[in-house]
């Protein structure tokens, strides 16, 4: 069957459309790559211009000041070394939470398969359509005085672990790919002695490696970029994470050492991305072995 597509073969082959495909399809990938690098590209380098600079219009494509002492007076000034170490505790917290509680939601859901399985998920799901900005209130009212054993969640982690664990999102990830699981393969293990347990331990999560992998970014960057959570249930400065300690502290801070701190505080993303993004790709469309 062939394929139609907006420049023929014929008038590809031709030279005169060779040089407009090719001057089409550079001019395309320029002008993504002018959209997406930009804002970055400004970032970084106006971390380097002096405060008079930074607010100068029109701005300057390449600083005429360059000051790369930003960056240290930013580290320092702002206390970024704390407020890092408080982010990763937070992050890597919610992912093992996140690791244990929801693969074990999604292998009864997938494999169990418990009474009223398909409504439980299909209540999960429909969570996914409600606006965070609408369970802020009845979060922040739980984490201030928790039912049953009735304690104060603020200014601990968890506060940020245990909202966190509820990702129906993730859930439904892990159980897609569980799915795709021959149920042959777990039947010759139990048929072997291997209890649930030993079956998702020693067959499931081994082949789930690059479903885990999505998983742990997605868990590791939501706890990351989050703001406004943080910022109501840990007012004490000492254990705030690092977009709201940048925002508590930026009053009277100049506003290149301020972007100095706000780049600082995106390399960690940044990294995560460019050395894992074939994985999140690989891990988003991976199916299980093949029967």
């Amino acid at each position: 069957m062939s394929t139609r597509t907006l420049i023929s073969p014929a008038v590809l082959a031709r030279p005169r459309g060779k040089v407009l495909y090719w001057t089409v399809f550079a001019a395309v990938i320029l002008l993504f790559t002018l959209v997406f690098l930009g804002p970055l590209y400004w970032l970084v380098s106006s971390g380097f211009k002096d405060a008079q600079e930074v607010i100068q219009t029109p701005p300057t494509l390449v600083p005429e000041s360059f000051e790369p002492d930003n960056y240290s007076r930013a580290w320092e000034v702002m206390d970024l070394a704390t407020l890092l170490f408080n982010t990763l505790y937070y992050a890597f917290g919610a992912l093992a939470f996140q690791l244990v509680l929801d693969v074990a939601a999604a292998y009864s859901l997938s494999k169990l398969r418990p009474l009223f399985g398909k409504a439980i998920l299909g209540m999960m799901l429909a969570t996914l359509m409600i606006p965070a900005t609408v369970l802020v209130v009845p979060q922040y009212l739980t984490v201030l005085d928790v039912p049953i054993i009735e304690r104060n969640l603020l200014n601990t982690p968890w506060a940020i672990w245990l909202p966190a664990v509820t990702n129906a999102f993730n859930i439904f990830l892990l159980k897609r790919f569980f799915d795709s699981i021959p149920k042959e393969l777990l039947d010759a293990a139990s048929m072997d002695g291997a209890s649930s347990l030993r079956v998702l331990w020693s067959i499931v999560l081994p082949i789930s490696r690059p479903i885990l992998g999505v998983v742990s970014i997605f868990a590791v960057v939501g706890v990351w970029k989050d703001f406004l959570w943080p910022m109501l249930t840990l007012p004490d400065p000492a254990k705030q994470t690092l977009n709201v300690g940048i925002y508590s502290l930026s009053n009277g801070v100049p506003v290149n050492v301020l972007i100095a701190a706000l780049t600082i505080a995106s390399i960690p993303t940044l990294l995560i991305f460019m050395i894992f993004q074939r994985n999140i790709m690989s891990g988003l469309t991976a199916g299980g072995l093949k029967g």
